[in-house]
């Protein structure tokens, strides 16, 4: 993995600080160009890959990036799955049986057994994640996805419900049907490794927050700082600003500090934001 990522948060309106900033920036980049204007702003810093929900907008995303190969010879795409947003909508608005039945194939076995909700009645849940899987990576088809994550949202719930072997399936089909490496984000990450452990999951990749003030680490900063020191995974840190509640210098000389730390992700709508994070990432990383 690079060492650097670009996300995606501020192009869809999320802050976890500020309410009023994600509306900004909600409304900013309501236009495509001007989510293109950035991803080429980071381009040009040197930034080659983008970590990214499958947002129905990021769809236009890739249809650009792959209209313009030629421009961008080696970006990569690192998915982030599922949107769940667009899931509790449809949920809301139609039900689960028809939610599930909008997203999966119309056509096959499984869309006869949805009808009657006999796949969820069998808990056929590794047949309905597998295929949940495929319709969320249609959008980067002919793009390279070498790195395919599962959000947070959703790890969390497996772990906290006890569905570990969901995560296996995960793992399994993103590696046998896409020769990607599976990533797993997670507000816990000493509990995640755990049962990563059990599930004979080796050296994963783990993308969880990693910052000086402990801004959602579950377990807190001496925890997390002796798991990154002493257990095998490669760890992605995000919100290592905090939302802002860090002065970048200092939350970035933190995280670098740390061992074995093997990317940083982070996103900005500014050119300069960019080069001024990527150029402390570069420094304190020598």
């Amino acid at each position: 993995m690079d060492r650097v990522l670009f996300g995606d948060n501020q192009f869809f309106g999320v802050n976890h600080m500020s309410e009023e900033k994600a509306r900004a920036q909600q409304m900013r980049f309501q236009d495509l160009q001007s989510i293109l204007d950035v991803l080429d702003a980071a381009w040009q810093e040197g930034i080659r890959t983008f970590m990214c929900t499958t947002h129905d907008r990021v769809a236009q995303i890739c249809d650009h990036f792959r209209a313009h190969k030629d421009r961008y010879p080696d970006y990569r795409f690192y998915p982030c799955m599922p949107y769940a947003h667009k899931y509790a909508n449809a949920v809301t608005e139609h039900g689960m049986i028809d939610a599930l039945r909008r997203f999966l194939p119309e056509d096959g076995a499984l869309s006869t057994m949805l009808k009657g909700g006999v796949a969820l009645a069998n808990k056929d849940v590794d047949t309905i994640l597998r295929l949940l899987i495929d319709a969320e990576m249609k959008m980067f088809h002919g793009l390279d996805t070498p790195v395919v994550f599962i959000q947070n949202v959703i790890t969390d719930l497996l772990l906290g419900v006890g569905m570990n072997q969901a995560l296996k399936t995960f793992h399994d089909h993103v590696r046998e049907a896409y020769g990607a490496e599976p990533g797993y984000i997670t507000m816990n990450t000493p509990r995640l490794l755990d049962v990563l452990d059990s599930l004979g999951i080796v050296n994963p990749i783990v993308c969880a927050n990693i910052n000086k003030i402990g801004f959602r680490m579950c377990g807190g900063i001496a925890l997390y700082e002796s798991t990154i020191a002493t257990r095998k995974f490669r760890p992605v840190a995000m919100s290592v600003l905090a939302s802002g509640a860090i002065s970048p210098r200092e939350a970035i000389e933190y995280v670098c500090r740390q061992p074995q730390i093997e990317s940083i992700v982070f996103g900005a709508s500014s050119r300069a934001n960019i080069r001024q994070t990527k150029q402390l990432i570069d420094e304190l990383s020598a």
